[in-house]
């Protein structure tokens, strides 16, 4: 007996669950589908992605609601268009044998008066995002003044994308005496205060523990230098040749800077973000879904339409601004009762940010070293036995071996088993023979979980001069949040900010000096190149309540490379502005094995990657571009 049959389903429901092939419920499923069904209530369910939540509403919604009534009678509003079409299509699938029930999607970057057509031929259920909804009740375009149901999917991610507005303007739209039925993954103070004002003493449930982390899926975390980010990723995927990953970056240039560097090194990957075309988009999705693409380098808000099975990890290049997103990244492996592993890269600067984490998740990380040159090439080489032990024979080739053994004739089984394999292997042990360590240690002291100490000057912290100020629109805020993006650093990682008219002065730790001189020197602000240098002055002045400082000693002579605060001199002449290098070196590929053959003198690049976000991509070189003794890049042949 199916499960699905105890939950109170109708039969035309329970036909179309049987030709999906669920065969139980899952929790969140169980417990929601019974109470939905019995009577009108407001839900607040809390549970991970992943868990089912979909079917939780949408098999009560569709039960719910009156076929021969061509109002629109239900609302599911989701953070994305990539999820907005999952669900519809979910929910189309699920009422297959229901005669005459229409679902619509609504969402930007369509036909808003197509949209508009479908509707009014008669949509029971609409499935929107949150902005486009707004525009077409701005518009006069649809009418939810009747609705009985509400459904708020992803709701912290939502509110986390800057929709608490437009819910908010939306739900007011709505009738009191409808059911609002709220699922989310995590229950920050926003998605509460949307609860308590649009529902009426809500039933909730929970799906494990409250804001906790998938029991399915591990985390680990790999401490690196910032320049070694991107090397630490490449070397991640290789130790696991039969990774299907979604690597997440935090802004849409990062996100498409990695993904060009991994295809450039042979890897299979793409990049997911806000700025691909809606026909891009699905072809990047189709291609990752048939599992044409290993490694899909994609943005938050981009991956919340993602919902592919058997992902084998996700890894956070850059951790999020919001700790509670990490939950969202995290879902998207270890699904269907499958095992799942969460990777972080992580720099010594954002190791406070793990021990925030596991309280949110209530999981301890798993610190791991990245693995050395000779350990993944001893995992390759196994990858590569197995793989050719278990290759299925095609015995078209039976017609050529006389001629294939008459080559090999002298040859013995433990000689032609060396030769074969280093065939493939050969290129991949070059490379990785010349590569350092890349794993930095951390100590006990870097983990406390109480980081409030106030900054100073102490501990090593650099002063620099930068020829950009208040001329140029910059406050101290928006200065530091212009160094934090650019310099791909934490919130806390920029400090003692300070803007003049035609320059400005900022603290960073010394860890960070060289990838602030590197990127910043080489960066150009609306045709300027910028001009960094390191000050003499550490800062020290107190700030008043403008963001200036009191104190910082103006005047003074430079010294080589280094500024007093207040010294200024036009930029250099002749500075690089280059952006991406052309001697970056390619690893191998998914299993680290391609038919490849050097290039004599390297790789050269012909043209800048495509830029991203209004600034062009070469005036910013992407993480991990250093110039280490690395083994000239092979070309693809």
């Amino acid at each position: 007996m199916n499960k699905f049959e105890q939950l109170g389903l109708s039969e035309s429901l329970l036909k179309a669950i049987l030709d999906l092939g669920f065969e139980n419920p899952t929790e969140v499923q169980e417990k929601a589908i019974p109470l939905l069904l019995e009577k009108d209530i407001d839900l607040v369910a809390l549970a991970q992605t992943g868990t089912g939540k979909t079917a939780a509403f949408g098999f009560p919604v569709i039960q719910k609601i009156d076929a021969n009534n061509r109002n629109t009678q239900a609302l599911i509003l989701s953070p994305t268009r990539e999820l907005c079409l999952q669900i519809t299509n979910e929910m189309k699938n699920y009422s297959k044998y229901e005669k005459g029930i229409n679902v619509v999607a609504v969402y930007g970057g369509a036909s808003i008066t197509e949209q508009a057509r479908e509707i009014k031929r008669g949509a029971q259920v609409i499935v929107a995002t949150p902005g486009r909804m707004q525009d077409m009740i701005n518009r006069g375009l649809v009418n939810i003044s009747q609705i009985n149901y509400c459904i708020l999917d992803e709701a912290d991610e939502m509110l986390n994308m800057g929709f608490y507005e437009d819910i908010v303007n939306i739900l007011s739209t709505t009738p009191d005496e409808k059911s609002t039925w709220l699922f989310s993954a995590t229950m920050p103070a926003e998605v509460a205060r949307i609860a308590k004002q649009f529902m009426h003493d809500p039933v909730e449930i929970t799906v494990g523990a409250k804001n906790s982390g998938s029991a399915t899926v591990s985390h680990e975390f790999y401490l690196v230098n910032a320049r070694d980010r991107y090397e630490a990723l490449k070397r991640l995927a290789d130790c696991n040749p039969d990774i299907f990953s979604v690597v997440f970056c935090r802004t849409k240039r990062d996100t498409q800077a990695v993904a060009e560097k991994l295809i450039e090194d042979g890897y299979s990957a793409a990049a997911l973000h806000g700025d691909l075309s809606q026909a891009q988009r699905d072809g990047v999705m189709k291609s990752f879904r048939g599992r044409q693409i290993q490694m899909l380098v994609a943005t938050d808000v981009a991956a919340r339409g993602i919902d592919v099975d058997n992902i084998t990890h996700v890894v956070n290049y850059q951790l999020p601004d919001e700790i509670e997103t990490y939950n969202h990244r995290s879902g998207r492996t270890g699904r269907a009762g499958k095992l799942g592993t969460s990777i972080v890269i992580v720099t010594k600067s954002e190791l406070r940010k793990i021990s925030s984490i596991e309280r949110i998740i209530k999981q301890k990380f798993e610190e791991k070293t990245i693995p050395s040159g000779i350990e993944i090439c001893e995992i390759q080489l196994l990858h590569l036995a197995n793989k050719i032990k278990d290759t299925e024979v095609d015995h078209e080739i039976d017609n050529y071996l006389p001629a294939i053994n008459s080559v090999l004739e002298g040859l013995s089984k433990e000689e032609l088993i060396k030769k074969m394999v280093s065939v493939e292997f050969n290129r991949f042990i070059n490379y990785y023979k010349k590569t350092r360590d890349i794993s930095s240690q951390s100590s006990g002291n870097e983990r406390r979980e109480d980081r409030g100490e106030s900054r100073d000057s102490s501990g090593g912290a650099v002063r620099y001069f930068v020829n950009i100020g208040s001329r140029d629109n910059f406050d101290w805020m928006s200065l530091k949040d212009f160094l934090k993006e650019t310099l791909d650093l934490g919130r806390d990682d920029v400090f003692k900010v300070d803007v003049k008219e035609g320059f400005s002065f900022f603290n960073t730790e010394a860890e960070h000096t060289d990838r602030v001189m590197e990127v910043l020197n080489s960066f150009q602000l609306e045709g300027r190149r910028i001009n960094v240098e390191i000050s003499k002055n550490d800062g020290g002045g107190r700030r008043d309540h403008n963001g200036r400082s009191s104190g910082g000693g103006f005047g003074g002579n430079r010294s080589n490379s280094t500024r007093r605060e207040g010294s200024f001199s036009p930029r250099r002449e002749g500075s690089n502005g280059g952006g991406f290098r052309s001697d970056r070196n390619a690893a191998p590929r998914e299993g680290g094995f391609r038919n490849t053959t050097p290039r004599e003198g390297g790789f050269g690049r012909s043209s800048a990657p495509r830029s991203e976000g209004g600034i062009s991509s070469r005036s910013r070189r992407p993480e991990g571009s250093s110039d280490e003794s690395r083994p000239k890049r092979p070309r693809r042949s």
